[in-house]
């Protein structure tokens, strides 16, 4: 690597305490390599209030996806004002912005999501019409499947705030993503982990994305040091499977990928791939392994079209959760 200039490199992230907790920890990565590669950089963070962030009080589905939370980012990336950004990849749409791109995949945590509940140690542990809260069709869909008789309700909020509202607005359970509870140091608020058998994560759920100008070649090179091949290869997967089905928020889609084996011609990737009714009276799911993440992501798409996914794609349509 050529001697670089030194630079204070400007991180953009919301300002919720998960967003500023994961983008610290990056930060913290970033220091340690270019510590150990001797480059003169320094970091500094900037908080970016989005749409979704100041929209409480509807589905996400209603107000127009997942994408609420990362545009003005991406806005703030193209004009200059910061220098990359730090998201949650589950909340990245499937296209970005003309001369964007994305220059890192940190190391996974957990992709699994779980429950906190006022009562229990399971899903099976909660009594019949239990009133469970999430803001997500793709776990409501998957749960009223396995669970008919449970009342699944819409709740917004921080991880914080929707912790509160369990215990102050009666729910017997709250379904939240295990990477974020784990990323604030509060496993120990963790009821029970609910297997991908169970509820397919979302699309990069537990992964980071961290995003950059595609002219920025400093940047680039620094945040390959930062990204993690296997997690790079699972989450391609995932996101060629949101890719050719062009879901959306309104639409339950999953999607999880891992690498099976290794063997003399490299990693053997295996996804599973979910495409739900939203009340849950429909479930569909197909497994497969290939060794190429684009292509597999696509097949396990087209044998869901195949079966059906068309069709709940036609009636629901719009951005994937």
């Amino acid at each position: 690597m050529s001697e670089k200039q030194e630079r204070t490199i400007v991180v953009g992230t919301r300002q919720s305490a998960l967003a500023l907790t994961q983008t610290g920890q990056v930060i913290d990565q970033l220091e340690a390599i270019c510590k150990t590669n001797g480059l003169p950089y320094t970091f500094e963070i900037r908080k970016i209030i989005t749409k979704g962030d100041r929209i409480l009080d509807v589905t996400l589905s209603k107000v127009g996806g997942k994408g609420l939370f990362v545009k003005e980012i991406e806005g703030a990336l193209l004009e200059g004002d910061i220098d990359l950004a730090v998201h949650s990849m589950k909340d990245m749409p499937y296209k970005f912005p003309e001369g964007l791109i994305n220059g890192a995949i940190p190391k996974r945590v957990s992709p699994f999501d779980c429950l906190i509940m006022k009562e229990g140690d399971s899903l099976e542990a909660l009594p019949s019409g239990a009133r469970v809260g999430t803001s997500s069709l793709r776990r409501s869909s998957q749960l009223k499947h396995l669970r008919p008789d449970l009342k699944l309700e819409s709740i917004r909020g921080n991880i914080d705030s929707r912790i509160r509202k369990l215990k102050e607005e009666g729910f017997d359970a709250i379904v939240l993503a295990e990477a974020g509870l784990s990323r604030m140091g509060w496993e120990g608020k963790i009821s029970a982990t609910l297997s991908s058998d169970i509820c397919v994560p979302a699309v990069g759920q537990g992964a980071l994305g961290i995003q950059c100008r595609e002219n920025d070649s400093a940047v680039k090179e620094l945040l390959a040091l930062l990204n993690d091949t296997d997690t790079e290869l699972a989450v391609r997967c995932e996101r060629s499977f949101l890719g050719t089905l062009q879901g959306g928020c309104q639409v339950p889609l999953g999607a999880y990928a891992v690498i099976a084996k290794r063997d003399e011609e490299g990693p053997l990737m295996e996804m599973t791939g979910m495409v739900g009714h939203p009340d849950g009276s429909l479930l569909l799911k197909e497994t497969l392994q290939g060794r190429n993440p684009e292509q597999l992501g696509k097949l396990i798409a087209e044998k869901l079209i195949e079966r059906g996914a068309d069709a709940i794609l036609a009636e629901f349509g719009g951005e994937h959760e």
